[in-house]
């Protein structure tokens, strides 16, 4: 693999504007909304309650700096996918009607998310050029037809989720032994940097109050604990995803799963016509392991995926986001899918937490008598979900009921993980067993009997 300029640093991070100056609280503060993370979930969720009702006094307080953590450093997919498929969200809700409502939501989501950067002059580049998943052995075109079949079941047409033949996934992305592939137009590349940036800059000049470097110790009802002051509120919003389990009491409520990835240099224009996304459409395979990529304004290939070990008690560690084993077994990854790609340098490769609650399911919420809300546990899908947690606390918050606050992942409660060392031990184990499963299918060319018996202890 090249050599890395940034050794955990993202691309993101070299590629956009300074953010706007977020001095750290100092003393105590009043308002009527404290904001605990300075991510998208918080940002969004201070721009619509500004955008509600500018009277309010909102505060949002960001332990490093404003998207710092995911909403900062992830692969740049703005999409429709939620963790939970419509059979739990049928569960959840009243049938197929909530099923169906929640995944609208995410599709119109993924239109908002433009719409309002537009709106708010931010230059996100973002491009909906929709998401081609790749089927590329007999087993992951079996998975393809499969999520079709499903998606007709409850209700989703071809204008949502298609499946292509060969030919024509090859005509989206050149890649190695493609069989076929589906697609869906409800994707749009961004740089996530760029957005959260200007989402922050919009925020404060709204008169919102953002604190960085303002470490939150402690999280109760109405109150705000920090180094440098204590905040009160009317209500409080847990907006802290992959760190959600550094605050007291929380450990076990959402995982920190590492996700980490890769980026080339600028390719050149004869390299992108043998590759294709002439649309940038984002990018994956079927494989179980999951992987993720997209092609930059700049015409870079940024790729990720999972593969980074779960640490011991849910520690978080700027140390983790770099793993070299991992980046290289990305860069392999690549280059086997693309290899056109092979001589390229790779410029950055960076990594981060993501939240991951043990449901898989994501969920946000007001509890009615503590006044206290949250909204997470995005599973990697959170550039789109996060605006639509932050537009369901602005009517939680505003005590509104409207469509958004009765769809079925509002008011959910995930369980909690186990304790330790039996979690470090299953997600580390479902983790690797997930990559066998991928050798698995290679050699046997049929779906991974170890995918199957794993399901039921992962959902």
């Amino acid at each position: 693999m090249g050599r890395s300029l940034s050794p955990s640093r993202a691309l993101w991070a070299d590629t956009a504007d300074p953010g706007p100056h977020c001095p750290p609280l100092t003393g105590d503060l009043a308002v009527d909304v404290a904001i605990v993370g300075g991510g998208f979930t918080g940002l969004w969720t201070a721009h619509y309650l500004a955008e509600a009702d500018p009277s309010l006094r909102i505060a949002v307080l960001e332990a490093e700096t404003v998207g710092y953590g995911a909403s900062g450093r992830n692969g740049g997919w703005c999409s429709a996918l939620f963790p939970a498929g419509p059979g739990t969200l049928a569960r959840m809700g009243e049938g197929t009607a909530a099923a169906a409502a929640q995944h609208a939501a995410m599709r119109e989501s993924v239109t908002e998310v433009g719409r309002a950067a537009e709106a708010l002059a931010i230059d996100a580049h973002y491009a909906r050029g929709g998401t081609i998943s790749l089927a590329r052995s007999p087993a992951q075109l079996a998975r393809a037809r499969a999520e079709v079949e499903e998606a007709r079941r409850w209700g989703r047409d071809e204008d949502d989720l298609r499946l292509l033949g060969a030919e024509e996934a090859r005509s989206v992305v050149d890649a190695t032994g493609v069989l076929g592939a589906t697609y869906s137009p409800d994707c749009a590349a961004v740089h996530p940097l760029r957005l959260v940036r200007g989402l922050a800059a919009s925020v404060a000049g709204r008169g919102v109050r953002v604190h960085e470097h303002t470490r939150v110790t402690t999280l109760a009802p109405h109150r705000l604990t920090t180094p440098s002051g204590t905040v009160t509120a009317e209500t409080v919003v847990r907006a802290t995803e992959g760190y959600t389990s550094q605050l007291p009491g929380l450990r076990r409520a959402l995982v920190p799963v590492y996700s980490l990835v890769i980026a080339t240099e600028p390719l050149p224009p004869t390299t992108w016509e043998r590759i294709g996304l002439r649309r940038r459409e984002t990018f994956a395979d079927h494989r179980h392991l999951i992987v993720y990529g997209q092609r930059t304004r700049d015409d870079r290939l940024v790729f990720g995926g999972r593969g980074a070990p779960y640490h011991l008690g849910s520690r978080v560690s700027a140390s983790y986001d770099r793993d070299d084993r991992v980046f290289a077994m990305l860069h392999a990854s690549l280059v086997e899918m693309l290899p056109v790609v092979a001589g390229a340098r790779i410029t950055h490769a960076w990594g981060g937490p993501l939240g991951v609650p043990r449901d898989w399911c994501a969920s946000v919420g007001l509890d009615p008598v503590t006044r206290v809300a949250w909204a997470g546990g995005y599973v990697g899908d959170g550039v789109s979900t996060a605006n639509l947690a932050g537009r369901t606390l602005r009517d939680l918050v505003l005590d509104r009921r409207t469509p958004l606050t009765d769809l079925p992942w509002v008011g959910h409660r995930s369980p909690a993980w186990e304790p330790e060392p039996l979690r470090w031990l299953g997600i580390n184990a479902a983790r690797v067993a997930m990559g066998w499963a991928d050798t698995e299918e290679r050699f046997t060319g049929r779906p991974s009997l170890v995918a199957r018996a794993l399901s039921p202890l992962v959902s």
